[in-house]
């Protein structure tokens, strides 16, 4: 499947240019207004596209005059005609205003999709990352 014709992948792209350009907005238009996130940070759990909105809001106002580079790795998409599943390797990367790369960290993001129209919208979404057993430590860099 080509990526043009890949929900999973344009969310993805969808996702990466609204959080570089703090556009909540943008960001939130991703997601069904009934959204379920398990997300890695703060909370167990959001339901619901305001609780959803309000983490985006936290999230781009706390960047203050930094931007996040978002890369995406090892993505995996099948995708049917009405639900489409997907997963990848993100690597979240805060970048000065002047463009110095000052710290990143990686996630693990599942996504589940669904189409709404001509137009498709991710009702789950889980990131993750492993924990390192003796520690019980988040592990925010992959190892190679």
């Amino acid at each position: 499947m080509n990526q043009e014709m890949n929900p999973v992948s344009d969310a993805l792209a969808r996702y990466k240019a609204a959080a570089y350009s703090k556009d909540v907005d943008a960001f939130v238009a991703l997601y069904a207004d009934d959204v379920h996130v398990f997300d890695m940070w703060n909370q167990w759990e959001l339901r619901g596209i305001d609780a959803w909105r309000g983490m985006a809001q936290g999230w781009f106002g706390s960047l203050g005059t930094e931007r996040v580079v978002i890369d995406f790795s090892d993505v995996v998409a099948t995708v049917g005609a009405d639900i489409a599943l997907g997963h990848a390797t993100v690597t979240y990367t805060a970048v000065s205003a002047e463009g110095k790369d000052l710290r990143s960290l990686d996630n693990r993001m599942t996504l589940a999709l669904r189409r709404a129209g001509a137009t498709w919208k991710i009702f789950h979404e889980h990131t993750s990352g492993p924990i390192e057993h003796k520690s019980l430590k988040g592990m925010i860099k992959r190892s190679a």
